[in-house]
């Protein structure tokens, strides 16, 4: 079992289902499944609750329950279709050109890989659940910090002193909620801890919910703890300005305005942070990695552990998915031999941006091993190639401690992605130097030992969306990515079962945005409304 922040333990664990958090939405009816549930009023009473109820906000990015990585305490919502990070994962990953799902019978999976989704897809339902719940655990939490409370509840000096990084931290996550909403359903049931609990929830749209969340963080600055000075797997000011750059680098998306310069802006504070690359590629993506030098690199992880946090989430699935039906290669990334039998693929697209140039580049795990690269029927698990990026093995020779849950934490943020970024504000105008940006680029090469290093020359939006493929691949990035260079929909880019063509077709354009589920209309509906197109 990792040493890590205990987020994800006792209280951490049971704040989740508190019955007064249907105040975000009321399609969330949480409902307590425990008999060590506390309600709010008596579980603030003690001093220690504190942490551990801001760990529950933390614990909703991994878990969907306390009984196992089968519970959920989402009311009539599979805990297979509502993991925070699988979800997302399956939203910008497989939804684009770099994964396919063998198992099309899995819920939701067939609509997302061929981009046939409808409001009435489970994952869909899944992920808009899931953040809003995240949203309401943020409120509860800091409807339960005012000076009133605390007041009334003689909390002690020692407590006290540390609530406004508490609140901090509560309020980032809350943005971070709201942030994915925007990028991937264009609005939201909005609600802060100043709405009364239960009360209809009104719907922010893009415009409105970039400027809350580009307020929000800027506000909380000050009471945030510094980059790298928290314990590890709680947010920082780096994962504030993490999220303002991403904001600001899609702006054009999100608000059509030029915010590439502070882009760049963020990006150098984070890099002033005192991040580090991690001295080996792969281990960003080890069961060790809240230890080993990915530590320097990792911004902000999903926290995942064999033993306490037992779920279905992003490495868990990809680590067992992409163990081979013919290598069965599991042993070697310290699950079973035969995985889940082949359960993940590599479409061709991004097997072919790692050509010569790139065979001996550490980022480079495709395995073709006699494989053909198409991918003809999706349910031949024989066919296309598969990747080994991810393992529950550790940078010492050592494995997790479960061989089917793993101990590897998903790195939701990492300092390659603010290279990156850095390097395409530059060439998207927003300043900064063109040699740092190529040096930048180049030191991401150098960790990968590909002696394949750039010039200013060789630096262009088109490289830079190629680049960002072969360093974060499998990472939840792709369809933004895609999207933000005008390649999602339309047809100026095809791959393989694009719009459920096998050779890929043109998608109309407001698939650029996803629907909202009707179930979350349905819960909704003097406020919520449909996307255009839907």
């Amino acid at each position: 079992m990792k040493t890590r922040f205990n987020i994800y333990k006792t209280i951490g664990l049971i704040c989740l289902f508190i019955v007064v958090l249907a105040s975000c939405t009321s399609d969330l009816d949480i409902i307590p499944k425990d008999d060590q549930t506390t309600l709010s009023e008596d579980l603030f009473d003690n001093d220690t609750a504190y942490k551990q109820v801001l760990a529950g906000i933390y614990a909703n990015l991994a878990l969907t329950g306390t009984d196992g990585g089968g519970s959920s305490n989402l009311k009539n919502i599979d805990a297979g279709t509502s993991q925070f990070g699988r979800v997302l994962l399956y939203t910008q990953t497989l939804s684009a050109d770099q994964m396919i799902w063998s198992y099309e019978n899995d819920p939701g999976t067939r609509e997302i890989q061929r981009n046939l989704w409808t409001a009435q897809n489970p994952l869909l339902l899944g992920m808009f659940s899931r953040t809003h719940l995240s949203i309401a655990l943020a409120n509860n939490f800091l409807r339960e910090t005012t000076d009133d409370k605390l007041d009334g509840r003689n909390v002690s000096s020692a407590v006290r002193s540390e609530i406004p990084a508490y609140r901090a931290e509560a309020r980032l996550l809350r943005a971070m909620a709201y942030y994915y909403m925007m990028d991937l359903f264009g609005k939201a049931n909005f609600a802060t801890e100043d709405d009364p609990v239960s009360s209809q929830p009104i719907v922010y749209d893009r415009a409105q919910l970039f400027d809350f969340i580009e307020t929000e963080l800027k506000e909380i600055e000050t009471d945030l703890i510094a980059p790298r000075q928290n314990e590890y797997g709680r947010a920082d000011k780096a994962v504030a300005y993490m999220i303002l750059a991403k904001i600001y680098l899609n702006a054009e998306v999100y608000i059509k305005e030029n915010k590439y310069s502070d882009c760049i802006n963020y990006c150098e504070r984070i890099i002033a942070g005192g991040y580090n690359l991690a001295d080996n590629y792969l281990h960003n993506f080890m069961a060790d990695n809240n230890t080993n030098s990915a530590t320097n690199e990792i911004i902000f992880p999903i926290i995942s552990d064999g033993v306490v946090t037992q779920n279905f989430g992003p490495t868990t699935v990809m680590i067992n998915g992409s163990v081979g039906s013919i290598e069965e290669n599991g042993i070697e990334v310290g699950v079973g031999s035969g995985g889940w039998g082949g359960a993940l693929r590599v479409r061709k697209q991004l097997a072919n941006l790692f050509g010569p140039a790139f065979a001996n580049d550490d980022r480079n795990t495709i395995i073709s091993s006699g494989r053909p690269i198409d991918i003809v029927d999706i349910s031949d698990r024989d066919t296309g190639f598969i990747l080994q990026k991810y393992s529950n093995a550790t940078s010492t020779g050592s494995f997790g401690s479960d061989q089917t849950f793993v101990d590897t934490d998903f790195p939701l943020y990492r300092l390659a992605d603010v290279y990156l970024m850095y390097a395409e504000a530059h060439l998207r105008g927003g300043g900064g130097s063109l040699s740092t940006a190529v040096d930048y680029i180049n030191a991401l090469r150098d960790r990968a030992n590909n002696s394949n290093t750039i010039t200013s020359g060789d630096l262009s939006l088109d490289f830079i969306l190629d680049e960002r493929a072969r360093e974060l691949h499998w990472e939840a990035h792709r369809r933004q990515d895609l999207i933000r260079f005008k390649r999602f929909t339309g047809g100026s880019y095809n791959w393989v079962w694009k719009g459920n063509g096998s050779n890929g077709i043109s998608l109309p354009a407001h698939f650029d945005i996803y629907p909202i589920p009707q179930a979350s209309i349905a819960a909704n509906p003097n406020n919520l409304t449909q996307n255009p197109g839907y």
